[in-house]
């Protein structure tokens, strides 16, 4: 599997787990010049911005570890223009939150959900 496969896979496998946790998956790779966001979700009056990550080691701080400060910054900024675009959404709390997804070729991949991974 090539890297836009493996990412797209990862991201189905993310989204289908947050909604088995009963969110609502609202918008998937939302994407702007200044970032991308993987999934956005709402569970309530909270709108979750989950990024997903996977790696096939866990070398370098593995999958987790990648999500960096220019990263997050990226995410903030795609997030600070969703809001603005739907008045709706700019209501809710926002959390940004890490999906990790392990063991793709699996039967049932692993899914380790980071909640309040960082703050804007």
């Amino acid at each position: 599997m090539d890297r836009a496969a493996l990412g797209k896979t990862a991201e189905d496998i993310a989204a289908d787990f947050l909604q088995r946790q009963g969110l609502d998956v609202i918008a998937r790779n939302y994407r702007r010049r200044s970032g991308e966001l993987d999934v956005v979700a709402r569970t309530g009056n909270v709108l979750v911005i989950a990024e997903v990550r996977t790696r096939s080691t866990d070398a370098y701080g593995g999958a987790a570890a990648s999500v960096d400060g220019w990263k997050r910054h990226k995410i903030i900024r795609a997030a600070t223009q969703l809001l603005q675009q739907h008045a709706d959404l700019a209501r809710l709390r926002v959390r940004f939150d890490v999906l990790v997804v392990r063991d793709l070729n699996a039967p049932v991949p692993k899914v380790e959900w980071i909640q309040h991974a960082f703050e804007a």
